[in-house]
C-alpha cells in the first residue's frame, strides 16, 4: 500500500475541497450575511488540515495501485463529509449539533436530499447555496473532478476513477486517456447544469433559485431552498423542467457523449439499459396515475401532474417533492420506495442499484428457468445483440447480494434503537438508495431522530455512494494483506 502517495493526494483533494467553501462565502458577502464569517474560518481550517496532510508527503511520486485507489475514495469521502460539516456547525442559524452537522453534510455530498433542517425560507442565502453546491459536486464525484483536472495524480487517476464511477462496467471510457474521460464528462455536467438554471429562471424562478435548484436537479439531489421544495412554485411549467432534467440526468452520460459527438439521439434507444429506464418509469407512471384517480385522491390532470413528477424524482432518488406522496394511497408510497432500489442509470448522477444491473438479473434469472427446461442448451445473457460476460453476471449477482445483506443488517440496527418499522425502513431505503424523503417519521425531515440513528443513516448513504463493495471492500482481510 502506497501509504505516503494516498497521503499527498488525500491533502491534495483536500485543499480542493476547501475552495468550495469559497462561493458561499461570496454570497454571502453579496447579501451582507453574518453566515460569511464561518465560511471563511472553514475554509482556513479544510486548507489548513490539507496543507498539513500534504506537505510530509509532497515528494512522493509513486504509481498508484486497485487497493491505493480505493483507499483514496473512501478516506476522501469519509474526511470530506466530515469537513464538509464544519461551515455548518459554525453557523449560528441553524444551531446544529455535531450528529446534524454530519448528516447535513453527507446527505447532500452523497447527493441524498434528506435534511435536518426546517425552516429553509427564513435562512441565511450563503448556507443555501453551500447545501446545493456540496449536491453538485457530490453529483459527479469530486474526485473525478480532480482526476480531470490534477494531472499530478498521474497514471493513478485510472484507480480513483474506477472506484468512484458508478456501475458494474467500470473499464469503459469514452475516450483513451482517462483525464480527458473525466474533463468530458464534467463538461457534460456543466453544460446541463447552465441549461437547466437558464430554463429555470425563464420559467419565472429567481436568478439565486434557479441556479440552487439547478444544482440539484442535474445532481440527482433533492435539495431546495424552500421547505415546500418544488410545490412552493406551483408551476406546471417548471415542474417539467424539472422532470425533463432528473430524466436527462438518470441517463448514463456515455450516451450523452455519443449524442454530442455524433449529433444523433439514436443511441439513446439504441441502448438497452435507457430502454429499460423509460419503460419503468413509464410502468410506474401509468400505475400511479390510475391509483390516484381511482382513489380521488385528486381531479385527473393533478393526478398526471402530480404522478409524472413523483415517479421521476422518486425513481430517480432525486427527491423533490411538489405534494406529500406520504398521504397517498398505501401501495403507492411503497411502490416508489421499491423504485428506488432500481434507481437511475449507471454512468449517471442517480442513486440505487442501477437499472442494467436489475437489467441483467432479470436476464440472468430468464436463463436459469430457461435452463430448467433445456438443461443441455446455451443460453447467454445479452445486452442487445452483445453477450454478457459471465464475470459481468456474476459481479451483478454478488453485488446484490450484499447490498440486500448490509440493508438487512443496518435495518435490524435502526430497529433496535427504538424507531418503528415504517420509519426504519423508509429512513434506511432513502439514505442507503440516495434518494432523501422518507415515510413515517421522516415524511418531512430527519431532525427529530436519534444522534445514533443520523450517525447510522450517514454511514448508510455512504455505502449507497460508494456502491456498496468500494466501502465495504476495506473491512475485509485480504485487502489489508501484503
Amino acid at each position: 500500500m502506497q501509504y505516503t502517495q494516498i497521503q499527498r493526494i488525500l491533502g491534495i483533494l483536500l485543499m480542493l475541497f476547501s475552495t468550495s467553501m469559497l462561493p458561499a462565502a461570496m454570497v454571502g458577502l453579496y447579501y451582507g450575511e453574518q453566515a460569511l464569517e464561518a465560511f471563511v474560518v472553514a475554509f482556513g481550517i479544510t486548507a489548513l488540515a490539507g496543507l498539513l496532510i500534504w506537505l510530509p508527503a509532497r515528494h512522493q511520486r509513486n504509481e498508484l495501485r486497485i487497493r491505493d485507489g480505493y483507499l483514496i475514495v473512501v478516506m476522501f469521502w469519509l474526511v470530506l463529509g466530515l469537513f464538509g460539516a464544519v461551515p455548518l456547525y459554525l453557523l449560528d442559524m441553524p444551531d446544529l449539533s455535531i450528529a446534524d452537522s454530519v448528516f447535513e453534510s453527507f446527505s447532500g455530498l452523497t447527493t441524498t436530499g434528506a435534511t435536518v433542517i426546517t425552516g429553509l425560507d427564513t435562512l441565511p442565502r450563503s448556507l443555501l447555496f453551500y447545501r446545493q453546491q456540496l449536491q453538485w459536486f457530490g453529483g459527479m464525484g469530486i474526485i473525478v473532478l480532480a482526476v480531470a483536472i490534477l494531472p499530478m495524480l498521474g497514471v493513478g487517476g485510472m484507480q480513483l476513477y474506477r472506484a468512484e464511477m458508478p456501475g458494474p462496467l467500470k473499464e469503459n471510457k469514452l475516450t483513451p486517456r482517462i483525464a480527458e474521460t473525466a474533463k468530458v464528462l464534467w463538461y457534460i455536467y456543466a453544460g446541463l447544469t447552465v441549461a437547466c438554471a437558464l430554463a429555470y429562471w425563464a420559467a419565472g424562478m429567481a436568478l439565486f433559485d434557479a441556479v440552487s435548484h439547478a444544482f440539484s436537479t442535474v445532481a440527482i439531489g433533492g435539495f431546495s431552498t424552500h421547505d415546500a421544495s418544488i410545490g412552493y412554485y406551483d408551476s406546471p411549467l417548471i415542474e417539467f423542467i424539472c422532470i425533463l432534467f432528473m430524466f436527462i440526468s438518470g441517463i448514463n452520460f456515455a450516451l450523452h457523449f455519443l449524442a454530442w459527438r455524433f449529433r444523433s439521439i439514436a443511441n439513446y434507444w439504441l441502448d438497452p439499459e435507457c430502454r429499460a429506464y423509460v419503460l419503468i418509469l413509464s410502468a410506474l407512471f401509468l400505475a400511479c396515475c390510475v391509483v390516484l384517480i381511482h382513489f380521488q385522491t385528486y381531479d385527473i390532470w393533478t393526478s398526471i401532474r402530480y404522478a409524472a413528477f413523483q415517479t421521476v424524482s422518486i425513481a430517480t432518488t432525486t427527491g423533490f417533492g411538489v405534494t406529500d406522496f406520504s398521504a397517498w394511497p398505501t401501495v403507492l408510497p411503497f411502490l416508489l420506495l421499491y423504485a428506488s432500489f432500481v434507481g437511475a442509470c449507471a454512468g449517471s448522477t442517480g442513486g440505487g442499484m442501477k437499472v442494467i444491473r436489475v437489467l441483467l438479473l432479470y436476464k440472468q434469472g430468464t436463463r436459469e428457468t430457461k435452463k430448467l427446461i433445456h438443461p443441455h442448451g446455451v443460453f447467454p445473457v445479452k445486452l442487445g445483440n452483445k453477450p454478457v460476460p459471465d464475470r459481468v453476471v456474476e459481479a451483478v449477482w454478488g453485488f446484490c447480494a450484499v447490498y440486500v445483506f448490509a440493508f438487512a443488517v443496518l435495518f435490524l440496527i435502526l430497529l433496535s434503537t427504538g424507531l418503528d418499522f415504517v420509519t426504519a425502513f423508509s429512513a434506511l431505503t432513502a439514505c442507503m438508495n440516495n434518494l432523501g424523503p422518507g415515510l413515517g417519521e421522516v415524511a418531512t425531515h430527519y431532525g427529530e431522530l436519534s444522534a445514533t440513528v443520523k450517525w447510522i443513516l450517514s454511514f448508510a448513504m455512504l455505502l449507497g455512494r460508494l456502491e456498496v463493495f468500494t466501502l465495504l471492500v476495506l473491512f475485509t482481510p485480504m485487502f489489508w494483506a501484503r
